[in-house]
């Protein structure tokens, strides 16, 4: 029996085979009777090679010799992906034309005018030809730049929520959020360094930062402790995990490193000066009133981890007249939030990172993501409840960001 894990790869590899045989026949048919046919040959298995290479390099979660510095490492996960890519949609458009040049040879052989569809067809092959370098080449290139600029070109998105019951001594309360920082990822400390003074320029009075501080384990965030500890607020920095911050994605060798690894991860967000909220709470109090801003673990549907109890994170906030909820994972909010009882203004979550692919101008918002989260970026209402799903600051997997870049939140309360 396969077990659930394995299936990812296994259906990967299926789908890259097809590619692949599509491809390599299309191409023999275009090229074999010319000179140019080694050549072509050549660099399409080269193409192979490097694609597999970048697929077991994100199945195995990075886990290579660290000496190899990163940005070598992402560069060729990026490249190598970027060729996937457009490996699938050529092989999607060569599939298409197949398909639609069946009937075509049939009719002509229906109908005795083979001659007339095979000068057709020579036509339309070479159509196909240039059509499909040209549309397969142009993600090519956007995921180029996605990995080149894309991924620390830093985003300020500012948000005005209107509220008839928030306390007066709040009108006006800024939070910036920032979500998904992945520093296992990172290779550049200066572009991070730019991100981290691009929120404290917001000059919040509170930053929230809502999970996944890590990819696998929570040494990762080591080499970049000093720079997130500039993080500054007058409210201080209140934070969440998210289900990478649980060292599930790592064999380990015994369930001790694994325990340690975890105590490691609460030790690091005090030395940020994170204030971190394992459902637990924190009352804001200003001027003789209050808010509260609490904060779940990892609540997700399967496989993620479900850790959050929402229960336990609001005990002690009963007499508290407005409350902020911090919960990575925006499945959360319709499963849990919604359905309870305690009426939450705003919950603010990250985790999609809106697949860090996708379309976003005037009038349209896209991302393959959306199929799998239908609450994926941006502001979300249900009456008088808010989400807000932050893209986040980092990246993982792909390294890079085509169309959705990474995103510093900032949230002005108003009283309505």
């Amino acid at each position: 029996m396969i077990h659930g894990r394995m299936m990812i790869p296994i259906v990967i590899a299926i789908i890259y085979l097809f590619i692949v045989a599509l491809i390599y026949v299309k191409l023999k048919q275009w090229f074999s009777h010319r000179k140019s046919w080694k050549v072509v040959k050549g660099v399409f298995w080269v193409n192979v090679g490097l694609i597999i290479v970048g697929i077991l390099l994100v199945l195995l979660r990075f886990q290579i010799p660290t000496n190899i510095p990163k940005f070598i490492i992402n560069w060729f996960v990026g490249f190598s992906f970027a060729l996937l890519v457009s490996n699938l949609i050529f092989a999607i458009l060569l599939l298409a034309d197949s398909i639609i040049g069946i009937p075509i040879f049939a009719f002509g052989k229906l109908t005795g005018k083979s001659e007339s569809t095979a000068k057709f067809n020579a036509g339309r092959r070479k159509f196909v030809q240039t059509t499909s370098t040209v549309v397969a080449g142009l993600p090519f290139v956007s995921m180029l730049y996605g990995i080149t600029f894309g991924k620390y070109n830093y985003q300020v998105r500012n948000v005005v929520l209107k509220f008839p019951d928030l306390p007066d001594a709040f009108n006006g309360f800024k939070i910036a959020q920032i979500s998904d920082i992945h520093s296992g990822s990172f290779d550049s400390k200066e572009s991070v360094l730019k991100g981290v003074r691009m929120v404290n320029d917001q000059k919040a009075d509170l930053i929230a930062f809502t999970g996944d501080l890590v990819n696998s384990q929570s040494r990762e965030i080591v080499p970049f402790l000093d720079i997130f500890k500039q993080l500054d607020a007058p409210h201080g920095v209140i934070s969440t995990k998210g289900n990478h911050d649980y060292g599930i994605y790592r064999n380990w060798p015994t369930q001790e490193d694994h325990i340690a690894d975890q105590q490691e991860m609460q030790d690091h967000h005090k030395t940020l000066g994170f204030d971190l909220l394992n459902n637990s709470n924190r009352i804001i109090e200003k001027d003789g009133e209050q808010m509260s801003i609490v904060g779940v673990e990892n609540w997700g549907l399967p496989p993620f981890p479900q850790e959050g109890d929402l229960d336990k994170a609001l005990e002690g906030t009963e007499k508290s007249p407005f409350t902020i909820l911090l919960s990575h994972d925006p499945s959360h909010w319709d499963e849990v939030v919604l359905k309870h009882q305690r009426h939450v203004h705003l919950t603010l979550a990250g985790h999609t990172h809106g697949m860090q692919f996708g379309v976003e101008i005037p009038g349209i918002k896209w991302s393959p993501v959306q199929y799998r989260y239908p609450r994926w970026a941006g502001l979300y209402q249900e009456k008088d409840q808010y989400l807000y799903v932050n893209r986040g600051f980092g990246f993982i997997g792909f390294p890079g960001r085509v169309g959705i870049m990474p995103e510093i939140t900032v949230f002005k309360l108003e009283k309505a």
